[in-house]
This record gives structure tokens, C-alpha cells and sequence, in this order.
């Protein structure tokens, strides 16, 4: 059975108890993200609806084969999905048949001798200097702005303290979406962040972040403002959320999206990134001064330096660029 890619599922509400307890695992001994079990809960309910097809299911493990494992990527090969989202569906089988092994419901690995697609190499969007500091300028422009409706410039000031955090920490989106207020350490100008798999780290904060996070808490801490910075609005845990949305909930990913596209537009860049597109300029810029990749493999959170070594052929670039113009046998007539 075929599923378009674009069609929505609600995996959590059917998948076999075997798929269950795999994720139950990944939460409470691997320390997994709700996002990242969201994902591997989408990635084998799709394999689910394949192999309902077939009167086969996840819930009896021992009786799929490798066969069946070929034919559905096949099949999703065929409605044109992505190589790397490809293989993150073959790294969940790979995972949910390694658990069923460890707990013994089958004996061996259907997925065994099944390599990973061949990615395309995609080098990391980014911004330069200048067009960072255009962004994040626009962006303490407008907070300082006084908007006709006060609950303008306190979104304003919201956006503009985001978008100096992302940058000036270098932090996934999801890792700042997830702040609480009382992760900040403003007077020692560090953030405690948990990253992937439940890891915590120390990031630095930078002054202006710094500057654009008191002026953004000086607004979201005052339940008389209304609004977004209205803790009575943000009910239960997200009271504490350090970044709320427009309804009075946690800030979620599309706004924040939202959020960093609009400012590269009213900054004028000719690009607009993604929030992650922060973190990889931080990344960048680092490497460019001369920062050391393992220093800054620890900034970012990677568990591997190969992770980090991604950002290193944008430093070779700036480099050959020098090279270029200060090298005397490199120099070239024009």
C-alpha cells in the first residue's frame, strides 16, 4: 500500500505495542526528544501502512524480511521523497529492529546488508557578517521602535532578543524554543541548554544578547502588559517558557521561522534563512577568526566532530580567498 508523502498521520494512536515500547525506550533510557520520537513514530507508522498491504505489521517483527524492507524504500524512493529523509526512515528500521533483537522478539536483523542512499552534498546555508549584523540590527531597530500598539513592540522585542540568541549562542531552534526563564544566567553571561539525547551544555552569551534578553524578560515577567507577555495566558508548564507565542503559549517553530524570515526581509538581504541558518553563520564566523574546530564542536553540542567538520569547507573558503589576494604567486592579471 502506497501513502503520499504529503498526506498527515497521526502515528501515536495506532501503532502496534511493539513500536511502543521501542519509543517508550527512547524516551526513558536514551533520553530522546519528543521531536525526535515524533519522527521515528511517523517514520514506521509509514512502514506500518506499507506493510498492512502485505497482511504484515511491526507488531509480529519476526515475520518481516528483508525483501519487504527493499520494496518500501523502493516505494518511497518512487513518490520522490528525499534521500536524507530516506534514510532517517531506514535509521528507524535499523533501530526498532535492533531493540527487537535485544529484547529477543526476533533473532536476527532483517535490515542487515541494507545500505544507506547515497546523499547529495549540501553545504549549510549561511549568512556573512555583515548581512548578520543588517539582521539583528533591523531587528533592535524595530524593538526600539514605539509601535501604535503596545503589543507590537512587544513582540518586536521578543523577535530581536531571539534572533541575538540564536546567533550569538549558536543554538538549534529547538533547543531555544525550549528555554525556561530560569536557564538564563545573565550576570555570568551563560544559558543552560539541553540539547540532543537529553545532553545539558553551558553557552555563552553574548552582550547584546544579553542587552535584548533583560529587555525582553522586563516585558514577559509584567502580567499586567496582556498579551503574549502575559504569564496568565501561558497556562500550565509553559509558564515558564522563556519564549511565548502570539496565543500565550510556548513559541513554536513556524512563528519562529516566521520570525527570522521577516527580519531578513525587512533588512534587506537579498536571502532569507531558516533560525537554523543562525547557528550555521555562528558556526562560520568562528571558524573564520581562527576559532579551534573542537572548541567549537563543544559550543555547538555536536556528540561528533564530524558534525562540526561540515563548517569546515567554508573556512577553507575565506581562506583561499586570502590566499588569493595576499599570495604573490597566486595573484592573477586582470
Amino acid at each position: 500500500m502506497r501513502l503520499n508523502e504529503n498526506i498527515q498521520v497521526n502515528p501515536l494512536s495506532w501503532l502496534p505495542d511493539t513500536v511502543e515500547m521501542f519509543l517508550a525506550h527512547l524516551e526513558l533510557e536514551k533520553g530522546y526528544s519528543s521531536a525526535t520520537l515524533l519522527a521515528y513514530a511517523n517514520d514506521l507508522s509509514r512502514f506500518e501502512i506499507f506493510l498492512s498491504g502485505q497482511s504484515a505489521t511491526l507488531g509480529r517483527p519476526g515475520e518481516i524480511n528483508q525483501k519487504q524492507i527493499k520494496r518500501f524504500l523502493a516505494d518511497q524512493y518512487k513518490i520522490r521523497l528525499g534521500k536524507s529523509s530516506l534514510a532517517r526512515r531506514l535509521s528507524a528500521l535499523r533501530a526498532f529492529f535492533r531493540f527487537c533483537v535485544k529484547m529477543r522478539f526476533i533473532d536476527g536483523l532483517p535490515t542487515e546488508r541494507i545500505n544507506n542512499p547515497k546523499q547529495d552534498r549540501k553545504f549549510p546555508s549561511f549568512l556573512n557578517v555583515d548581512q548578520v549584523f543588517a539582521l539583528l540590527g533591523q531587528a533592535e531597530k524595530l524593538a526600539d521602535k514605539t509601535a501604535a500598539k503596545h503589543e507590537n513592540r512587544i513582540t518586536r522585542v521578543r523577535d530581536w532578543a531571539l534572533a541575538e540568541l540564536l546567533y550569538g549562542s549558536g543554538l538549534r531552534i529547538s533547543e531555544a524554543l525550549q528555554l525556561n526563564i530560569e536557564q538564563l544566567y545573565l550576570r555570568q553571561r551563560v544559558v543552560r541548554v539541553l540539547g540532543k539525547g537529553g545532553k545539558q551544555r553551558l553557552a555563552p552569551l553574548s552582550d547584546t544578547a544579553c542587552v535584548a534578553l533583560e529587555g525582553w524578560l522586563a516585558l514577559r515577567l509584567l502580567p499586567e502588559t496582556g498579551g503574549i507577555a502575559s504569564s496568565k495566558s501561558a497556562g500550565g508548564g509553559e509558564r515558564g517558557a522563556l519564549f511565548l507565542g502570539n496565543r500565550g503559549g510556548r513559541l513554536g517553530r513556524r512563528q519562529a521561522q516566521r520570525i527570522i524570515e521577516s527580519l531578513c526581509k525587512q533588512a534587506g538581504l537579498a536571502q532569507t534563512i531558516s533560525p537554523h541558518g543562525l547557528r550555521h553563520s555562528f558556526a562560520t564566523h568562528l571558524l573564520e577568526a581562527g576559532a579551534d574546530l573542537r572548541n567549537v564542536q563543544e559550543l555547538l553540542g555536536h556528540a561528533r566532530l564530524s558534525t562540526t567538520q561540515r563548517y569546515t569547507h567554508l573556512n577553507l573558503a575565506h581562506l583561499m580567498q586570502i590566499y588569493d589576494q595576499a599570495h604573490p604567486k597566486a595573484r592573477r592579471e586582470k
